[in-house]
């Protein structure tokens, strides 16, 4: 990500969080106008165009998006008013905008761990990852599969999230992509996602001990993922975005077979 992209969304995220009546209407818009964006290299041309005056760009957003909520196109005008270092990352963006915008929306849902669930579900199924993730079929039929999956058994703004991701991929995994969301939420949130291996699941008091030690080290509240995995063998393996704490047995074992070997 570019300086300049850097300073484009940090605008673009105050403008989001001072709206008034953000709701999952205005994130539907968002994701709307992230895909119109992406589709076109004309849109996303004068939209990104440095040697535009900001003025000209905001006037392309109220001749395109005019008919979304006063809410969706008072955040587009921040985000064409800035300087962002390319066009794909102002459809980044754009969509990060659209993810924060149902976070705000539901702020009581636990929406992340409900994303890091269906990417669990996504992970050990081999065929609905295939069907989600090819080429074949078209992208409105799979944003219709991923709603009809997740209808009732999660929160309107984590259906919204996932359907909207998989209809503009944009040659990204649907796992990538549902990582990227879950901790675009957890940042909304101010928190901190930390994904955590372990044998077996954990008990209540390990699971606060562990949050909390977390909380310690990097200074905020800490979200945990866990994930049963019989590879860690004994003890955990945390992960904090690229930061990976491994205290499992297996890792101490690797550890002294290159230590022998070496």
């Amino acid at each position: 990500m570019g300086s300049a992209t850097t300073q484009a969304l940090a605008a673009s995220i105050q403008t989001l969080a001072a709206a008034k009546d953000v709701t999952l209407d205005t994130a539907r818009e968002l994701f709307a106008a992230a895909r119109a964006v992406a589709e076109s290299s004309q849109l996303s041309g004068a939209l990104a165009d440095p040697a535009a005056p900001a003025v000209a760009r905001q006037n392309v957003v109220a001749a395109v998006f005019g008919g979304f909520s006063q809410g969706a196109q008072s955040v587009l005008r921040t985000v064409v008013a800035e300087r962002w270092s390319k066009a794909s990352e102002l459809v980044d963006g754009i969509e990060e905008l659209a993810i924060r915008a149902a976070a705000i929306a539901e702020p009581q849902a636990d929406i992340g761990g409900e994303l890091f669930g269906f990417s669990r579900v996504i992970a050990a199924n081999a065929e609905l990852e295939l069907a989600l993730g090819s080429r074949l079929g078209g992208e409105d039929a799979k944003g219709a599969l991923v709603e009809k999956l997740l209808a009732g058994g999660v929160s309107d703004a984590a259906a919204l999230i996932v359907s909207s991701l998989v209809r503009q991929p944009r040659e990204r995994r649907v796992r990538q992509m549902l990582n990227r969301a879950t901790r675009i939420v957890a940042s909304q949130g101010d928190r901190v996602v930390a994904t955590v291996h372990s044998a077996t699941p954990l008990t209540d008091a390990q699971r606060t001990r562990l949050s909390a030690a977390l909380s310690r080290r990097y200074e905020g509240t800490v979200s945990l993922n866990e994930v049963s995995d019989p590879a860690v063998v004994g003890g955990l393996r945390v992960q904090i975005a690229d930061d990976v704490i491994d205290g499992s047995i297996s890792a101490r074992l690797a550890d002294l077979r290159q230590k022998l070997a070496g």
